[in-house]
């Protein structure tokens, strides 16, 4: 179940990070010379449903790896600057935090 989270966890902070930059592309076509909101309409509602999905999931993961609250706090903090869930993601991918990939196990040598 861990690793489940975990990969939702991950997913999410590239989706919000890609959801902002739909956004803001949006945003520049609205204000720009076409004057057109539809950008905005739409990545609007999306970028706000990755970003609950990424608070909630700091939140379990957080949990689950048993972060210390500053930890999860500088995470969920992330997702409000644009980009910065992938630098999160980054960061505590190098530093363990975020638990090891899937590897095969070692089967037990036998006794005797």
């Amino acid at each position: 179940m861990r690793e489940n989270v975990t990969r939702l966890f991950v997913a999410a902070a590239i989706a919000e990070a890609c959801s902002w930059l739909a956004l803001l592309v949006g945003m520049a076509v609205k204000y720009g010379p076409p004057g057109n909101e539809l950008g905005v309409q739409v990545f609007g509602p999306i970028h706000g449903g990755l970003f609950i999905a990424y608070g909630l999931l700091v939140l379990a993961v957080a949990r689950l790896r048993r972060w210390s609250l500053p930890v999860t706090l500088v995470a969920l903090a992330c997702a409000v600057p644009p980009f910065a869930t992938l630098i999160f993601e980054r960061w505590a991918r190098r530093r363990g935090i975020l638990g090891v990939a899937s590897q095969p196990t070692a089967e037990p040598a036998p006794v005797g």
